[in-house]
């Protein structure tokens, strides 16, 4: 699972308020507004970073001081959108893009071989190994809700429908081989799933009623497994929510993040954590949510990967590292740049006429909202083959007023205001 089991002399330790976020030297940083997707440390020496849009993957045996390019488009012989990276030992571990391909390497990342399974997955959004042997996978963000496994690391794989409990998985933690949870939306809206038996049957945990939010991350706290974070993403003009359990999901606490598109979450206490999201760097907090700081520091960040009370990694626009006292760098973070859409004409009457130029091959959930930020329709998701413009028309029998049109592409959510 992704934690590292420390000694009971560093879970002890007595947190620092130094606690500093600061970017790592000698790792790609992103232009165009695109983000490292994952990042994966098997011990404090040892990690990997999959670079999302950009299709590669770095290694780290120093601790993130200098990395190394293992695998790329180029070297792969294809286009691809990275989402995930993790590993059972120093050598197996898999990869995940948003591709309809999965990637299996046995010699540390050297090199990676394309993983067959039936039905193939449409994407792998989740990625967790757990013991010695076994791995789970899941996805879409862009639907159907699926989960693979695979006991034997890696060799054979099941592909369990999850379409009876979500429609979308993100993202999937395991406890041990056979307790752990999946992660978020159906219907209703943001949800957490809990399993007991390896994943042959799961319960609701968590679900909250704002159709087309996402449990995006979450998070057991280091030596507690009943202590529960998890980050709500969100469409404006609802802000996203931290939400945690201290009874491993019975009962939940709800309070308020810092901006809507809130995707990653990492606390090394229960009350001293950071969140984070395509449109932000780090937001801090000491009182376990009541209030955050912005710290300034990273931006475009999806995940946040404790490891110790006093050491943690986080990508975004490059790959963070929080330490005590650590020293931060001049660094030029790269906002998000969002997509470009047109609506003619505007305002609109019976049609809604669309174009948006698309920067590489991608995914489209487009969802329509009102302007209080509840779902009125999901009015198409579709598949895009390539880079450029494709234009899109609807019937628009709604009233007038003001709405919301949201894009979840595989770069991340934006909004558009619309008027009928």
């Amino acid at each position: 699972m992704k934690k590292l089991l420390l000694s009971a002399i560093l879970l002890g330790m007595k947190l620092s308020a130094q606690l500093t976020w600061a970017p790592l030297p000698n790792v790609a940083v992103n232009t165009n507004g695109q983000r490292f997707d994952d990042v994966f440390f098997l011990n404090e020496n040892v990690g990997w970073a999959a670079n999302g849009y950009y299709a590669a993957v770095y290694k780290t045996t120093d601790g993130g001081s200098n990395w190394t390019l293992q695998t790329n488009n180029t070297l792969l012989g294809s286009n691809h959108y990275f989402r995930n990276i993790e590993f059972l030992d120093e050598n197996i571990g898999f990869l995940g893009t948003l591709n309809g391909k999965f990637y299996h390497t046995t010699d540390g990342g050297t090199t990676w071989n394309l993983v067959t399974i039936t039905p193939n997955p449409q994407a792998i959004c989740g990625l967790d190994c757990v013991g010695t042997s076994t791995v789970y996978g899941c996805g879409a963000y862009f639907s159907p809700a699926y989960i693979i496994k695979s006991t034997d690391s890696g060799v054979t794989w099941q592909y369990i429908d999850m379409s009876a409990y979500a429609e979308a998985l993100v993202e999937i933690l395991f406890l041990d081989e056979n307790t752990g949870f999946a992660a978020g939306n159906n219907s209703t809206g943001a949800v957490i799933l809990k399993t007991t038996d390896g994943g042959q049957t799961w319960t609701t945990l968590f679900n909250d009623t704002i159709a087309g939010e996402y449990v995006w991350k979450i998070q057991v706290l280091q030596g507690n497994s009943n202590v529960l974070f998890g980050a709500i993403e969100a469409v404006a003009p609802n802000n996203g929510k931290l939400i945690k359990t201290t009874d491993g999901g019975q009962t939940w606490i709800t309070k308020v993040a810092p901006e809507p598109e809130i995707q990653a979450v990492g606390f090394v206490d229960e009350n001293h954590g950071w969140m984070g999201g395509h449109a932000t760097g780090f937001y801090e907090t000491t009182n376990g949510g009541d209030s955050w700081t912005n710290t300034t520091v990273g931006s475009n960040l999806n995940r946040i990967f404790v490891m110790s009370p006093d050491l943690a990694y986080a990508c975004g626009t490059t790959i963070y590292k929080m330490t005590p006292n650590m020293s931060v760098p001049a660094f030029n973070e790269q906002a998000r740049i969002p997509l470009q859409v047109k609506i003619a004409p505007h305002p609109i009457k019976d049609k809604l006429n669309i174009e948006i130029d698309y920067l590489g091959v991608d995914h489209l959930n487009l969802g329509l909202y009102d302007v209080q930020g509840k779902l009125v329709k999901t009015l198409i998701v579709d598949v895009i083959d390539s880079a450029g413009k494709k234009n899109y028309s609807f019937d628009f029998p709604y009233a007038k007023g003001v709405y919301y049109l949201n894009l979840h592409t595989n770069t991340g959510r934006q909004s558009v205001k619309i008027v009928k």
